[in-house]
Order: structure tokens, then C-alpha cells, then sequence
């Protein structure tokens, strides 16, 4: 469990502390509006990678599989950490994803073969504590790097990737040393026509929303490449079917609909919250003006909503051995929260965003965990590699899509947002007579907001917003906020339509004959009896 815990904590606590770095690491490298591919190329060759990772667990063993992960994890962010550009930072970035996609889902596989079912609820609670604790020490220490100007030599940001290598370090060493047995380990072919059409799927079709709202919906480039992901993903089942049980993602397990439509709740979940916490930040960075540091502090009601959540659900279901209440109760709390961030605006006092933030997080403790719980019970031991791969693969392709789209959205409507305010602001006198004074205008912070009234909106580096008049600087800060509006909204709509898909699926106890533990089954490589 310790070697677990600590790779699951380096890998959660990757996303939290580079978030509240985010905006210090573009502006340094002079790329704020280029900042989506730091996040999209991690998340896309994660995606890739989750399914080959579980696939591979189950043929080669979870051992030498799980440390790969972490090696490659750490090198990605060596280099990650030495990047200088947002180029570069963005390919190594990439290299990151490749490891981090074996990180979470082999964390799992490996505990489902150590655990059975009727203990796992109380063993993922420690899961959960470990994306609570790393919510709390990823953006407080991601700000706190961001912070400094230098730190051993390197400038303080850099540090936010260096941090994983002692982590990785140790957590290699555990389960190199502790790690001995798989139940239910398979030999089968490898799936190479799946992972290669499974590439020429996502790429094409997360490469056209990250660049639909630039280029345009029905620009010939962005159809040419949802025509080329769509060809992609047809390659892509027929592959998985000619392949069997050597598939990536062996149909058969899509023949449970309650496997299917939970991670069809997956995919929106995953878009909505990561597509609207990638934006949060910005707002209480760049609208509000908090530093990192104290920005990373606000984000604390959201991992103490998650921790509580953790505690309460887990214990619950275990008892009970239902847990369709306790998803439905977590979309309902976030539709609740991503709303209220749809009402965040310059004058929002700190304290409503606090509120919704802990909302958010109560509703994203109770759902994660129990989807999880809900996709188990539908795997068939000789799959569970492959099937809890594929609750981390489908929540990383609604992630990824999510923070492209969301970003794209954003950055495609703060110029608009910005000039029609710059517009209204004109009726202002606290502005007018800012418009008036030369010794205002005449700052180079400032001479940048008045090129931002005819739309050349600055998009790469913010840092000037630091030194600006904040009469000045208003009318830009309510055009970013109402742009961010529009991402939290939109964020609602998509955690509303999963909430009535979840609704559709029929309850299956997880007391049933078909939820037998796969650590139970015997090692035969068959199904246990029962509906599973």
C-alpha cells in the first residue's frame, strides 16, 4: 500500500502543483495562451498509454509494468523541469503523460488483485485520502515554487517537476521489493493494430477541439480531422474485435451496460471538472489578483469537500453495498457548484468562490470513488487490468477534451468580452478620468490595456496586469471573468446530462453473485458464476 500510495500521490500531486504554477511557468516562457498543449499533450499520450498500461499489466505482471511507469514518469518531468520554451515544455510534457497513464490504473489493478472486494471500498478510501492530501500540498506548493526566483540553482518553478523524482524514487523501490504475486494472469498476443488505430483516433480528434474555436467549426482542416479520428475509431473497434481477448479493451466488457453507461458518465464527468478547474485558477490568479500561493490556499474548501466526501462514502458503501445514491448525490453537488463559478465576476467576494469550491469538492469525493466501485462489479477477473484501465482511460479522454475545449473557449471569447467592455467602461468617470491623466497613460503596463480596447488582447504574458492602473485594468478583468463565465456554465450543462445518464442504469449490490472479488476467483482465467 505504501508503494501505492506514493505513486498515486506523485501522480495527483503532478496535476494539482503544476495548476497553481501554470500561469507563472507562461508568462516566464512567454506562452499564457499556448498553455492548453502543457496540459492536452500530457493528457493525450496518458490516455493512450492507460489502456496499453493495464493491457500489459495483465500479460507481463503488474511489477515490472508499474515501475516502467514511474521511470518514464520521472524522466518526463526531469526534463519537464528543464524546459525553455512552451514547445518544449509541452513535448516533455508528453513524455510525463506516457508514464503517468500506468500510474493510477495499474494502482488499482494491483490493489484488486491484493484485496477482495468486500474489503476494497476501505483500501480505496486511502486512495482517496491520498488525492486529498495531494489537493492540499499541490497548488499551496506550486505556488510556493512559483513564488521564488531561484531555488538550489534553478528558478522556483521548475522545482514543481523536480519534487517527483525522490517520490518515484521510493515508490520503485516498493513495489520492486514488496510486490510478488498476480492472480489471474493471461497470455495474450499484444494488440498492436489497436494501439495504433486507437492513436490515429484521439489524436486527430483532440488536435481538432483544441483548434476548433481558432480555426473555426466548419473550417475544412477542423472537419478534415474529425473525418480522419472518426475513420480512426472505426479502425479502432474493428481491431478490438478481430483481437479478442488480447484487445486493448476487450468488447466483451462493453457488454454490461452498467460498465458501459458508468463510463459514458466517465467521459462528461472527467470533461466537465477538469475543463472548469483548469480555469479556476486563472480567475483567482488574473481577475482577483491572488498570488500563486494564495491562490493554491483557495483551492483548500475543494480538498476538504473531497477528503469528507471520501470518509462518509466509503464506509457507506461498504455497509450498505450500494452506491447509485451516493454518484447521483455527487453530480447533483457539482451541477450546484459549477454554476455558482458561472456567477463569479471582478466584485465576487473570495468567500462565495471558497463555497463553491468545497461544493465542488464534496460532489467529486462522492462520485469518483463509487464510479469506480460501480465499474468493478462488471469486470470479469481476466479483464480487470483492462477494465480498471478503462475507468482511468475514459475519465482521461473526457479530462483531455475538457481542457482543450474549455481553454480554447475561453481564450477564443476574451477578446470579444474584453472590447465590449472596454466599450461600457466609457460611461466610467473613475476611467474616463484615468484616459485623461498622462502620467497614466503613459506607463508601459498601461499603453498595453489601451491596445486591448480594439481587440489586440494580450494572450501570452499577463504579468504586465501587475503593474497596471486598476481603473484601467477593470474593464479588461470583466471581460476575462464573463469569458470564464461561458466555461463554467458550459461545464454544468455536461455534469447535468450525466446526471440523467446515470440515472438509467439499474443498481447491482455489490453483494451479488456476479460482484465476486477476482482476487477470490480461481486462477483459471474463467469468469466466476454468476452475472459478472
Amino acid at each position: 500500500m505504501a508503494g501505492l500510495l506514493l505513486g498515486l500521490f506523485m501522480s495527483a500531486l503532478d496535476q494539482t502543483i503544476i495548476s497553481a504554477a501554470l500561469r507563472t511557468i507562461a508568462d516566464d516562457l512567454n506562452g499564457l495562451s499556448e498553455q492548453a498543449w502543457a496540459n492536452t499533450s500530457y493528457m493525450i499520450t496518458s490516455v493512450i498509454t492507460t489502456a496499453l498500461y493495464g493491457k500489459l499489466s495483465d500479460i507481463y505482471g503488474r511489477r515490472p509494468v508499474y515501475c516502467s511507469a514511474v521511470a518514464i514518469f520521472v524522466l518526463g518531468s526531469v526534463l519537464s523541469g528543464l524546459a525553455q520554451s512552451m514547445t518544449t515544455l509541452a513535448v516533455f510534457r508528453g513524455i510525463q503523460g506516457l508514464g503517468a497513464g500506468g500510474l493510477m490504473s495499474l494502482a488499482f489493478a494491483i490493489l484488486t488483485d491484493l484485496v477482495p472486494l468486500t474489503e476494497r471500498s476501505r483500501y480505496q478510501a486511502w486512495f482517496g485520502a491520498v488525492f486529498g492530501v495531494a489537493a492540499v500540498v499541490g497548488p499551496v506548493a506550486g505556488g510556493f515554487f512559483a513564488g521564488l526566483d531561484s531555488f538550489l540553482g534553478a528558478t522556483g518553478w521548475r522545482w514543481a517537476f523536480f519534487i517527483n523524482v525522490p517520490i518515484g524514487v521510493a515508490a520503485a523501490l516498493i513495489i520492486v521489493s514488496l510486490v510478488r504475486a498476480q492472480p489471474n494472469r493471461v497470455q495474450h498476443k499484444f494488440d498492436i493494430a489497436g494501439l495504433l488505430a486507437l492513436i490515429a483516433c484521439l489524436l486527430p480528434l483532440l488536435f481538432a477541439v483544441e483548434q476548433g474555436p481558432v480555426w473555426g467549426w466548419t473550417d475544412s482542416g477542423t472537419l478534415t480531422l474529425f473525418g480522419v479520428g472518426a475513420l480512426g475509431l472505426v479502425l479502432f473497434l474493428l481491431a478490438q474485435r478481430r483481437a479478442g481477448d488480447a484487445a486493448l479493451l476487450p468488447t466483451p466488457m462493453f457488454r454490461n451496460p452498467l460498465f458501459s453507461l458508468y463510463n459514458g458518465v466517465n467521459i462528461l464527468v472527467g470533461a466537465a471538472v477538469f475543463g472548469a478547474l483548469s480555469v479556476l485558477p486563472l480567475y483567482l490568479q488574473m481577475v482577483k489578483g491572488l498570488s500563486p500561493t494564495q491562490a493554491g490556499l483557495m483551492m483548500l474548501p475543494q480538498t476538504l469537500g473531497i477528503v469528507a466526501a471520501g470518509r462518509i462514502s466509503g464506509p457507506y458503501v461498504t455497509k450498505a453495498g450500494r452506491y447509485k445514491t451516493v454518484l447521483l448525490g455527487g453530480l447533483v453537488l457539482m451541477v450546484i457548484a459549477t454554476f455558482g463559478f458561472g456567477t463569479l465576476d471582478v466584485g465576487t467576494p473570495l468567500w462565495q468562490t471558497g463555497i463553491a469550491a468545497g461544493v465542488m469538492g464534496f460532489g467529486i469525493g462522492l462520485c469518483w470513488q463509487v464510479m469506480l466501485i460501480a465499474i468493478q462489479t462488471g469486470v470479469a477477473p481476466q479483464y480487470m487490468g483492462a477494465g480498471m484501465g478503462s475507468f482511468t482511460f475514459f475519465r482521461q479522454i473526457g479530462g483531455t477534451a475538457g481542457i482543450a475545449v474549455f481553454l480554447s473557449l475561453f481564450f477564443g471569447a476574451v477578446s470579444e468580452r474584453v472590447t465590449a467592455a472596454y466599450r461600457d467602461a466609457a460611461t466610467d468617470p473613475a476611467y474616463t478620468a484615468a484616459l485623461r491623466d498622462p502620467s497614466v497613460t503613459g506607463q508601459a503596463a498601461n499603453q498595453v490595456l489601451l491596445k486591448a480596447r480594439d481587440g489586440s488582447v494580450p494572450l501570452d504574458n499577463s504579468s504586465f496586469l501587475e503593474q497596471a492602473d486598476p481603473r484601467l485594468a477593470r474593464p479588461f478583468l470583466e471581460g476575462m471573468a464573463e469569458a470564464m463565465q461561458t466555461v463554467f456554465v458550459v461545464s454544468g450543462v455536461m455534469l447535468l446530462i450525466a446526471f440523467f445518464l446515470a440515472v438509467v442504469p439499474k443498481e447491482k449490490r455489490r453483494d451479488t453473485p456476479g460482484a465476486a472479488a477476482p482476487g477470490d476467483a480461481k486462477e483459471t482465467g474463467k469468469q466466476p458464476a454468476g452475472k459478472g
